[in-house]
């Protein structure tokens, strides 16, 4: 009976939605404060139906009710307990799931949250999210319904894909979609601008809290799914470029645009057709990974689906409101205000030119991934476009960015000086050439561009702290009167400081690793030893274990160094009982931020085993650097100015009129 109450309370989150799409927004159409008020309350009852029918699909896999099919397809009693909870999003039925609670959980953010919103725009932003809100439950009803019965119930599970086994992949996929459907609201607002047709500061100011939420958890997403693909799947690297990779890369690289964009316009009223565009955009690329996840045009790890009918009804999802909002902006846009001018040298013309960057890397990446897909549909020809083309274009295009990064917060509004700003960053610029130059003397030398990229990476590390550093006035007053200065700067100016030097941590580990990197595959026999990275490695054999739910080979190392035993690592081959699917769990030993990684082959017929070595220097630098830049996310969200958003406008007597344009 439980399962019937999670499936009727999707069905009357339905009905609510219903309700939701037009009513709220009609109210805001003849200025009906009643009609209007439905917006609030609907959504926090859309949020209350969604978390209880998502609560009861979580109960049937807690306690493994093999007569729900989602729950025989994708769970087993001997799973441990944290697995099933994180099958209930680990199949194509669940995860949709997930993707509807995290909607309908923005929704009733707003609606709790906007208290200081203009009404008739609340009201419009909620429909809006309303009307995505019904496009998926319509989908999850219709061809992915996880209450699905079957009669008789089975006695056991087919059990979990074992890939999925991992805490990794229990917290990536929530993270990420709170990033992908986080967009929803700046898209939901946008949508909303342009149906009253004002778009000004104070949307910006409203709209960029939500935007930087989302950039953050999707930093966050996208990190944890790298790094899991790199320990889990045994293959020791870190990105590959698979195409559902760059799904979730694209509304990053989108997001990390607006986020700018909405941050110019708040503060000067510029580029504010360009960042309503970016806001639909960013957001129907985050739907454009849904589809090609669910659709089954790819085969990938990381897909799910591979049903026809559902990659057409999700097709169609996209063209109703990717289509339907570039066509109203096609409309509205050219009867908006332009908004203020400023010179080529400031800190708008700045983050133009990162926008620019960022949008034709997107494309690039977009182009690069869709180019296969499209000429397999109109000749028939298959052709893979892999790493060695995103590296070259993807990596000529971001090269200007990095050396441009560390200058825009050292610029004026309106009209910068450049030469005071390149006077404020010599010394930082350089540090970092003697750095990379010193680190690469100790390293014996390499690629010139690696010595570049590093220098770049240290540029913006520096650079970072040189806007900290300029700020307090550090050098020109009084020590004590600098840290009041930094101490009272707003939180959200660390929190671009962060962001910043994030992206140089990360920068240095992709370099170092790339540059320095080392790989070993040989067949070992017990005694046998291997050097990398300066470390050996003697092979002491293995040894079968038990899990909960798999039998493994182990295979035990011994980790010296200078003739002593510094640690040991194991890795192993494991083979889960219920699918008879075998996965490779790699032994990782960390020295402070560099990693060996060991990884077990096929054994030979002499009895030895092929075993893969890595030494990965500075490795961790990636995904370090992605922590530091998605907390300088939640450092920025915490300025009061965010959090207390625009004051509240006054609802105009009259219907919203157009502003002339420029």
């Amino acid at each position: 009976m439980i399962i019937e109450i999670g499936h009727y309370a999707l069905i009357l989150a339905l009905a609510t939605a219903i309700v939701l799409s037009f009513v709220p927004a009609i109210g805001a159409r003849r200025l009906d404060q009643a009609m209007m008020d439905v917006a609030p309350v609907g959504s926090v009852l859309l949020f209350g139906l969604v978390t209880l029918s998502f609560g009861v699909l979580t109960y049937a896999h807690v306690v493994s009710d093999f007569s729900v099919a989602n729950v025989w397809e994708n769970s087993h009693s001997l799973v441990p307990l944290i697995y099933k909870y994180s099958g209930v999003w680990g199949n194509h039925e669940g995860s949709m799931m997930l993707w509807l609670l995290i909607l309908a959980l923005f929704s009733a953010l707003v609606a709790v949250f906007g208290r200081n919103l203009p009404d008739t725009l609340k009201a419009n932003v909620l429909s809006v999210q309303a009307w995505i809100s019904v496009a998926f439950i319509l989908f999850i009803l219709l061809t992915s319904n996880p209450f699905t019965r079957l009669d008789p119930a089975p006695a056991e599970g087919k059990d979990l894909n074992p890939v999925l086994q991992d805490i990794g992949l229990a917290i990536h996929p929530p993270l990420l979609y709170l990033g992908y459907v986080g967009f929803s609201v700046c898209f939901s607002f946008a949508v909303a601008a342009l149906l009253e047709g004002r778009i000004d500061a104070a949307w910006a100011r409203w709209v960029r809290p939500w935007t930087l939420a989302a950039w953050t958890f999707l930093t966050l997403g996208i990190a944890m799914g790298s790094y899991w693909a790199y320990y889990e799947l045994g293959w020791g690297g870190w990105w590959f470029w698979d195409p559902v990779e760059n799904a979730s890369f694209m509304p990053w690289l989108a997001g990390t645009a607006l986020l700018h964009s909405a941050l110019v316009m708040e503060k000067r009223e510029a580029l504010k057709i360009w960042t309503v565009l970016l806001a639909i955009l960013t957001f129907s690329l985050s739907l454009m990974g849904t589809f090609l996840v669910r659709s089954g045009v790819l085969t990938s790890v990381h897909a799910f689906a591979s049903d026809p009918t559902r990659g057409v009804f999700i097709l169609c999802i996209l063209l109703l409101f990717i289509g339907g909002a570039l066509s109203l902006f096609a409309f509205r846009a050219p009867l908006l205000s332009a908004g203020g001018l400023f010179a080529p040298i400031s800190r708008e013309g700045a983050l133009v030119v990162n926008n620019l960057i960022l949008t034709v890397a997107c494309g690039t990446v977009l182009t690069g991934t869709l180019y296969p897909l499209l000429l397999e549909t109109l000749t028939g020809d298959k052709i893979s476009v892999g790493p060695p083309f995103f590296n070259m274009t993807f990596g000529f295009l971001m090269a200007p960015l990095l050396v441009a990064v560390p200058f825009g917060p050292l610029l004026a509004w309106k009209r910068g000086d450049l030469l005071g700003a390149l006077q404020r960053l010599y010394v930082a610029a350089a540090l970092s050439l003697v750095a990379a130059l010193v680190f690469f003397y100790v390293k014996h030398g390499g690629p010139v561009l690696a010595a570049l990229g590093f220098a770049a990476g240290l540029f913006l590390v520096f650079g970072a702290i040189a806007d900290l550093w300029y700020r307090a006035g550090v050098g020109k007053v009084a020590a004590s009167i600098a840290f009041r200065r930094l101490t009272g700067l707003p939180r959200s100016a660390f929190g671009t400081a962060l962001a910043h030097a994030g992206l140089g941590l990360s920068v240095l580990g992709i370099v170092a690793v790339t540059t320095f990197e080392t790989e070993h595959v040989t067949q070992m026999k017990p005694g046998e030893v291997i050097e990398a990275g300066g470390y050996s490695l003697r092979f002491d054999g293995m040894k079968p274990a038990r899990g909960p739910n798999y039998t493994e080979e182990r295979g035990h190392f011994t980790i010296g160094r200078g003739g002593v035993e510094v640690a040991d690592v194991w890795s192993s081959k494991r083979i889960y009982t219920a699918r008879q699917m075998p996965t490779t769990e790699a032994g990782i030993l960390t020295f402070g931020s560099s990693q060996l990684y060991v990884s077990l082959g096929d054994a030979t017929n002499d009895g030895g085993v092929v075993v893969r070595v890595w030494w990965k220097p500075y490795i961790l630098f990636i995904w370090g650097g992605a922590l530091v830049m998605a907390f300088g996310g939640f450092v920025s969200l915490s300025d009061r100015r965010l959090r207390v958003g625009a004051p509240r406008r006054k609802a105009r007597p009259a219907s919203p009129v157009m502003e002339p344009a420029e």
